[in-house]
């Protein structure tokens, strides 16, 4: 009884509101998470948000849009909801700037100057981006500290696959975009390969990774970046060595997940090798890969322990 009053207070307020700024849209609720209210003006904020950072999104039809928003703004206050059992929220972080960074970056803007002005244009002030950096990054944190006692990485054999490839003078590197995806059972797997394949002819890779992949990187279209071959595992590396630009893999199992990979583009570099250096970096990577299933299995998880009301 008093979650359905405090949901009718809250409704007067957002009506009060949005008649006293002038606006007439009409103010409504989808989802009551946990008595955290997602209404129509936080799923337009993140359609703008996941529009700035790939504008390819802008395409879409305005279903998909709204579909695609309501989920990536409700897996965050999920994400919010369990976070603020173990930290204060409101405390700076200060890798938000290095994040800040990376994003205008890829963004190919100079600066945070030019990226304050280049989110404007989408009617979303640099603060609304930085707390949702924080919780990603406060997120990251607490998979870090639940699971770091789970992680496996095989010292040894990545020693040995680095010195087995020394002999190489240049190393190819892949220019990747991914999708990362789950499927509930077996059967599912087909039929999601078939969804997937039709969106990625349809509507292009980017705005696939947006609409199926579960992965960080799906804010970005799915977006990795360059990696060298010697960075892929061995099963990885065999499914895309024979790959052209513009192509990409069959779903790939990795263990909690699928994955599928596009190769955007393909160079070659000099090889130098520095093997302490090159340990570090696949260490890196093969932990921020198992952190990654980490992190699907425990939102899973908390997901169905969550009192999620679509209204």
């Amino acid at each position: 009884m008093m979650n359905k009053i405090k949901i009718i207070l809250i409704l007067i307020l957002l009506t009060i509101v949005s008649t006293k700024s002038n606006s007439k849209e009409k103010v409504f609720i989808f989802y009551n998470v946990n008595d955290e209210l997602i209404t129509n003006i936080d799923v337009k904020k993140e359609s703008s948000y996941l529009i700035a950072l790939n504008n390819q999104l802008a395409r879409l039809d305005e279903k998909k849009i709204l579909n695609l928003s309501k989920e990536s703004i409700l897996r965050e206050t999920i994400k919010k909801i369990e976070l603020a059992k173990y930290f204060d929220l409101g405390v700076k972080n200060p890798l938000v700037d290095d994040y800040i960074k990376s994003f205008y970056l890829r963004l190919e803007l100079k600066n945070e100057k030019e990226f304050q002005v280049y989110l404007q244009g989408f009617g979303l002030p640099i603060n609304f981006v930085r707390e949702k950096i924080k919780i990603e990054i406060t997120w990251n944190k607490l998979i870090y500290e639940k699971f770091k006692g789970d992680l496996k990485i095989n010292k040894e054999k990545i020693r040995k696959e680095i010195e087995s490839n020394q002999d190489k003078i240049q190393e190819k590197i892949y220019y990747l975009s991914e999708i990362v995806f789950e499927i509930n059972n077996q059967n599912e797997l087909e039929q999601k390969k078939i969804n997937i394949n039709e969106s990625i002819k349809e509507i292009g890779f980017k705005n696939s990774a947006n609409i199926y992949s579960i992965s960080d990187s799906s804010k970005f279209g799915g977006e990795i970046g360059w990696v060298a071959e010697k960075d892929l595992s061995k099963k990885i590396f065999n499914l895309t060595k024979n790959l052209k630009i513009g192509e990409h893999t069959n779903p790939i199992n990795t263990g909690s997940s699928f994955l599928i990979l596009m190769i955007n583009d393909i160079k070659y570099n000099k090889k130098v090798t520095d093997i302490n250096q090159e340990m570090n970096k696949k260490i890196q990577i093969e932990t921020d890969r198992q952190l990654q299933q980490y992190s699907t299995i425990h939102y899973n998880k908390i997901k169905i322990n969550t009192n999620i009301d679509e209204l």
